[in-house]
């Protein structure tokens, strides 16, 4: 039986702006903390092509980075590009308020409160892209290109390997 897609916020604004995207729903373990590592898994694809939405202050200002899970974000090179003095991740019960979205499930689209958005350089080296539709245990493919439309981003080396 194949899972249903939901319909999220993230869904709804990518269909207002006719951006083409793939739903990819999938059995999301409750007790799994490592979201996007297990989207990866469940979904049959590579880590690095799988992103995760991070909330982040940038002197004192959310932002979004958007980075591979196989990947640890870059806070000194994130304020840089940001012109920032300096980046730390944003208490989570700050990143739900400002995307209206659950810690594990922010999507980069449809946030309660539209933030900058810098997404990391290795998107655009796949065809598509994973982000999170909106809620643990749902994805959304699309092209890195259409990610940046969507959400007024900008691409950046943000991210390091693990």
């Amino acid at each position: 039986m194949t899972k249903k897609a939901p319909i999220t916020a993230a869904t709804q604004a990518l269909d207002r702006l006719g951006l083409p995207y793939t739903a990819h729903p999938y059995a999301h373990d409750r007790f799994v903390e490592g979201y996007g590592l297990e989207a990866a898994r469940e979904l049959g694809v590579v880590p690095q092509r799988v992103f995760k939405t991070l909330v982040v202050e940038a002197d004192g200002r959310p932002v979004v980075a958007v980075v591979p899970v196989s990947a640890m974000l870059d806070l000194k090179s994130l304020a840089a590009v940001l012109d920032a003095k300096k980046a730390t991740m944003a208490p989570p019960d700050l990143a739900e308020r400002k995307t209206g979205y659950v810690v594990g499930g922010i999507s980069p689209f449809g946030q309660r409160t539209r933030l900058p958005l810098v997404l990391d350089t290795t998107a655009q080296h796949f065809p598509t892209v994973y982000v999170s539709g909106g809620r643990r245990g749902f994805d959304i493919e699309l092209s890195a290109t259409d990610l940046l439309a969507a959400t007024g981003g900008r691409l950046a080396p943000i991210g390091v390997p693990r």
